[in-house]
């Protein structure tokens, strides 16, 4: 046998001795510990619905051709009418060149602020100093973390710190020729792309989208509201071809829409202008107040619901199938285990007599130190194996009694034996 595979054989054992070694000894732990503990910590419990539909908004797909496509704007972008929102070069030469040229009208830039700074004090001129060395301290520690995400930015701030730093040191011939040279190569760049570039401009002003699906015709403000809830369930299972040289897309308008088919018995909660909280947790994480626009008549059992919004529009751009959370109601309070939660009688106070009188309620005990405490608390909500609970404070409690209360955090003991206030726990 190999060295090595008795070698491999030998870690795995240890591993699987040690790996045993503590689940016994947390078993054992278990077993001696007749008072174990659970953190409560706060919660909330949903009265939520889970709807899968399609988000519909006013879009403009646009159009082009070119062996190379740069589209300009970030997803979700606003654009003017007017703004070119793609690039279209011939080859990649084409595309090199105009890389090449956005590079230089950079420099063009810095240089001719570096020159325009001639004659400063020497106040400034130290000033620049300090300039030039925390654009390089940034740029270098960009480079030693390997965050290359703003490294672009970063090399164009020390160049031009670099530029005028060297202006006030007296080279302006030379940054005066480097700026003449600049330019001309930018004029030569720009007479060669007019000849293999193009432009792709919108005609309206709106917020920017990279991905067309080829729902934008079937889906539209004009028509969803019409649509069936059969009509909507189907259109997974239909093809909806993207048009030939489609390249992007502008949503024209900034109210957005989610359509969707429920089960009658569900959408009956949904009243005609009313709103309702809408969570997004797949494809983007959000909460949405939408309004109830339409609730189409009863089709087999099941109806179409339409909900509007004006929010968040640039941010759910390339969402179209979801799954979401339709939330009516939420409940917030303390999460302890059911296992926990005991009926005892505990004295409370007459808030009109203020005497003191019995009562049975639920009860949780935490860990104080050595000993147990117990806790009244109020049942919220029950779960598969919590319980939701608000901490109980009488009416007109000191500010010591108020803090006695549960709180989330608190280490709440789950025991079945006999366990009173003020129980040392051994």
């Amino acid at each position: 046998m190999k060295q090595g595979t008795i070698i491999n054989r030998i870690i795995m054992l240890l591993l699987m001795g040690v790996i045993l070694l503590y689940l016994g000894g947390a078993a054992w732990r278990g077993l001696r510990d007749p008072y174990p503990t659970v953190q409560a910590y706060s919660y909330q419990v949903d009265d939520a619905l889970e709807a899968t539909g399609y988000l519909v908004r006013e879009e403009q797909v646009l159009t082009g051709s070119g062996g190379i496509v740069r589209l300009t704007p970030a997803e979700g972008e606003k654009v003017s009418a007017g703004a070119t929102v793609a690039l279209l070069y011939a080859d990649e030469a084409a595309l090199e060149r105009d890389q090449r040229l956005e590079t230089l009208q950079a420099e063009e830039s810095q240089l001719s602020s570096a020159i325009a700074l001639a004659g400063e004090s020497s106040q400034q001129t130290e000033r620049s100093s300090q300039v030039v060395l925390e654009a390089l301290t940034k740029l270098r520690a960009a480079v030693e973390s390997g965050d290359f995400t703003r490294l672009e930015s970063q090399t164009s701030a020390f160049k031009s710190a670099v530029y005028q730093q060297a202006q006030r040191y007296g080279d302006a011939d030379e940054l005066q020729a480097a700026l003449s040279a600049t330019r001309s190569e930018i004029d030569s760049l720009r007479a060669q792309n007019s000849r293999d570039m193009g432009r792709v401009t919108t005609a309206q002003s709106g917020i920017f989208s990279g991905q067309v699906d080829g729902y934008e015709t079937i889906l539209t403000p004009e028509t969803v509201t019409a649509l069936t809830p059969q009509q909507l369930e189907s259109l997974e299972d239909r093809a909806h071809p993207v048009g030939a040289g489609s390249l992007a897309k502008i949503i024209t308008d900034s109210t957005w829409y989610f359509a969707c088919a429920l089960p009658q018995e569900q959408a009956v909660r949904l009243t005609l202008g009313s709103t309702v909280k809408v969570r997004f947790s797949r494809d983007w994480s959000g909460e949405v107040e939408m309004k109830v626009t339409s609730i189409s008549q009863s089709q087999e059992g099941r109806v179409a619901v339409v909900l509007s919004s004006n929010r968040y529009l640039s941010q759910i751009t390339l969402l179209r199938r979801q799954t979401v959370e339709l939330v009516f109601s939420s409940q917030p309070g303390i999460r302890v285990p059911t296992g926990a939660i005991r009926m005892e009688t505990v004295a409370v106070p007459d808030p009109e007599t203020k005497e003191e009188k019995e009562i049975k309620m639920a009860c949780v005990y935490v860990q104080v130190g050595v000993q147990a405490e117990r806790k009244p608390v109020t049942v919220l909500a029950q779960g598969e194996d919590y319980t939701l609970v608000q901490a109980y404070v009488p009416e007109g409690a000191t500010a010591t009694q108020a803090k006695k209360a549960l709180r989330p955090g608190d280490n709440v003991i789950i025991a079945s034996g006999e366990i009173w206030d003020g129980k040392v726990l051994e």
